[in-house]
């Protein structure tokens, strides 16, 4: 999805809490403030679910905020979010994000850059500024993002989590027609390594999760757009899933929990990795 940079915020208010704080171990997140991007719905909305249950206060940032917010408004947690409206690729975005942060919540203690796109096109039919758009928002929006996130990190001086959305396409091309995506992919794994690096003196810690084959709004319109008919969508996507050992395809859900280690004390050891969450599919 695309974000763009505006004043429109929306409260969601605090929830009872069917977790306790306890019950979540190392995996609490009381008292952290987080911002993840593109969290209206799909594996961003399902990592804010899981924040917010884990006890963190989240700032949405997403091109819809209005939706943002009337989804969370049902979440059941010990948290709470807020939603705002911002464009990954336009100047200044990571420092409005911090903005919102720190001003609803005191700080930034977590970010996750899950805001992307997903088109699919063959290089050989595609045009210079398809390239450049899923190169501005899969990548340099999530590395500004995270300039300005970890520069806040460093300021506070209390370490922070910071974890990037890529792709098992990071790793192995999954098909025909997402050259630009996967480059993009590709493209986090390296900035997740470098910049954990650069931040490792400040105690953040940088990870990021290869997501294998999602069920999401976002991962379900390139195939109601290819001209398909449903018996056709319905055999790939039956030969699809027969590659992935676990037999499914994963939900939103699947990425969320490990979101949560990533965020959380539970993962105080690792930066500058790559989890892969896919079902076996690389291995398949």
């Amino acid at each position: 999805m695309l974000f763009r940079n505006g004043n429109t915020s929306n409260d969601i208010a605090r929830r009872p809490t069917k977790e306790t704080a306890v019950s979540w171990g190392p995996f609490d997140l009381s008292g952290k403030a987080a911002i993840v991007t593109g969290g209206a719905m799909g594996i961003g909305f399902g990592i804010v679910k899981r924040f917010v249950e884990a006890g963190a206060q989240v700032v949405i940032g997403d091109l819809n905020p209005e939706l943002a917010a009337e989804k969370a408004a049902g979440l059941d947690g010990a948290g709470r979010a807020q939603a705002t409206r911002v464009d990954v690729t336009e100047a200044g975005a990571g420092d409005h994000l911090v903005e919102q942060c720190v001003a609803e919540f005191g700080s930034v203690d977590i970010l996750v850059n899950n805001a992307g796109i997903y088109p699919s096109t063959p290089l050989l039919e595609m045009d210079r500024d398809l390239w450049q758009r899923v190169i501005d928002i899969n990548l340099t929006g999530l590395a500004f993002v995270s300039k300005a996130v970890g520069k806040r990190m460093a300021e506070q001086g209390s370490g922070g989590k910071i974890v990037n959305i890529a792709s098992i396409d990071a790793l192995h091309p999954s098909q025909v027609g997402l050259a630009a995506y996967d480059s993009s992919k590709g493209g986090v794994l390296m900035f997740t390594r470098a910049f954990a690096l650069e931040m490792a003196p400040h105690r953040v810690n940088v990870n990021a999760i290869a997501p294998g084959g999602i069920s999401t709004e976002g991962t379900a319109a390139p195939l109601e757009g290819s001209g398909m008919t449903q018996e056709q969508m319905e055999a790939m996507m039956a030969q699809f899933i027969a590659g992935i050992p676990a037999g499914r395809m994963g939900e939103p859900d699947d990425i969320a929990k490990v979101a949560v280690f990533l965020a959380s004390a539970a993962s105080d050891y690792m930066t500058g990795e790559l989890v892969v969450v896919d079902g076996g599919a690389l291995i398949g």
